[in-house]
């Protein structure tokens, strides 16, 4: 059964632009830069100096607590250990590694073809040493969320509904290797033991649904939702009321009603892990937009820059005005094109200069973003606090909830910049309360 959740909107999904273009992979950098953050949580320690050899999925930074390694993503020689433009739009300390163009590889995890006699301490551990994180945006280490989630949940979700106008990484993913999905599942199934595995996908992924039905025989117990387009139902707190009917309460995560919800592409990188080996050293980018001049979806290794990313796909158009990291709706604008592709990087959008927005934005309290808000907040009244520096009242309305989906300013009509205050809200609470 399909459950509604509150809110929502339906924006164009502009994904025809890549949507049918196979996984091709981008040609190979002759430099990457590899960020010792790359995850929610705390920065890596680099294992490597200037002049030392590296091989391909070499470990170059190690993890403590809630952090997640980092890999070589080429074989070759380290340049510098410095910080460097980072898409956060800070500076991060990085791993600069020239490309030796062999691709040496790294032996350090061992390919498994089964998943007899292996723990789910020991699956956990290769997650872990695979530096494997939530590739959908969140980046939350995915071996702490299997922890948290072990002896709790009685539903995994794998999501793959990828709702975000324009990205068409994970159906591209689906498309092409869904049984790396589904083989993955089985992992996650070994550690959790849920009693169901549902792999929801929107109905505008057509071609990636006909591809996982003739996958699923192979893989008896998982489940297929097709659940109706509709923004934000790859939330995941979104993503639980659809597909199970129970609601998150506010402040709480989807492990307090028995869920764990993990992302296609997470799941993927945990069977190139544990039946390949492979730590994350490349991902599915979505390259799109009407300012890129040849919308592609590209397989890419881990800190290659987004100028030779775009060049891959063709270069800038003329009119190109803006490039973002992610879609329209969440995605952060880039000033500096020489930051890298990261693990969370599943788009680069390219607009052009028809999405202009209006030069003095202002609220006429029509209130289309409290009937959008998918998390039952008031987002005009935010506003209005944030603006006046009341961060008590902030805290009182939940600003913390906010998902950052960009319903709000989607229907806003004064096209106020809704998201990106909430955003600098949350953050300044955050630095509040730590303090």
């Amino acid at each position: 059964m399909r459950y509604l959740f509150w809110g929502g909107v339906h924006p164009d999904g502009r994904k025809e632009l890549s949507r049918g273009a196979p996984l091709s992979p981008a040609p190979l950098p002759a430099q990457v830069v590899i960020p010792m953050l790359q995850h929610i949580g705390k920065p890596c320690t680099p294992l490597v100096k200037p002049g030392d050899t590296v091989r391909l999925g070499q470990k170059i930074g190690d993890a403590e607590g809630l952090s997640a390694t980092v890999h070589a993503s080429v074989s070759g020689r380290v340049l510098a250990v410095e910080p460097r433009p980072h898409p956060s739009g800070r500076p991060v300390l990085s791993a600069v590694l020239e490309n030796d163009g062999l691709d040496t590889p790294d032996r350090t995890l061992v390919p498994h073809e089964t998943l007899e006699g292996l723990s789910p301490d020991d699956l956990l551990t290769i997650i872990r040493e695979a530096g494997i994180v939530g590739m959908g945006g969140a980046t939350f280490p995915t071996d702490i969320k299997a922890v948290s989630a072990a002896g709790r949940v009685d539903t995994v979700l794998l999501n793959a509904c990828e709702c975000e106008p324009y990205i068409t990484a994970d159906d591209a993913l689906l498309c092409s290797a869904p049984e790396r999905v589904l083989r993955g599942a089985s992992v996650l199934r070994a550690i959790l033991q849920p009693d169901r595995v549902v792999l929801a996908v929107e109905d505008n992924k057509t071609q990636a649904i006909d591809s996982v039905r003739r996958c699923l025989e192979q893989y008896p117990g998982i489940e297929l939702a097709v659940l109706p387009t509709r923004y934000p139902q790859g939330a995941e707190k979104q993503l639980v009321q659809a597909v199970t009917g129970r609601q998150v309460p506010p402040g709480r995560l989807p492990i307090s009603v028995g869920c764990g919800v993990f992302n296609a592409g997470t799941v993927a990188a945990i069977c190139r892990a544990v039946f390949y080996g492979e730590p994350i050293t490349r991902r599915v980018v979505t390259v799109t937009g009407e300012g890129v001049r040849e919308p592609k979806n590209l397989i890419v290794r881990i800190g290659t820059s987004y100028q030779d990313v775009l060049a891959a796909a063709g270069g800038l158009t003329e009119d190109a005005c803006k490039v973002i990291t992610g879609g329209p709706m969440m995605g952060i604008a880039q000033e500096d094109l020489s930051v890298p592709v990261l693990k969370g990087t599943n788009a680069v959008l390219c607009l052009t200069r028809d999405a202009a927005t209006p030069a003095r934005p202002v609220c006429i309290r029509c209130g289309k973003c409290v009937e959008a808000c998918p998390m039952h907040l008031q987002p005009l009244y935010l506003y209005r606090y944030e603006a006046a520096g009341s961060l008590d009242a902030l805290e009182a309305l939940h600003v913390s909830d906010c998902i950052e989906c960009g319903c709000c300013s989607y229907v806003c009509p004064g096209q106020l910049p809704l998201v990106e205050r909430f955003r600098a809200a949350k953050q300044t609470l955050k630095e509040g309360n730590a303090s």
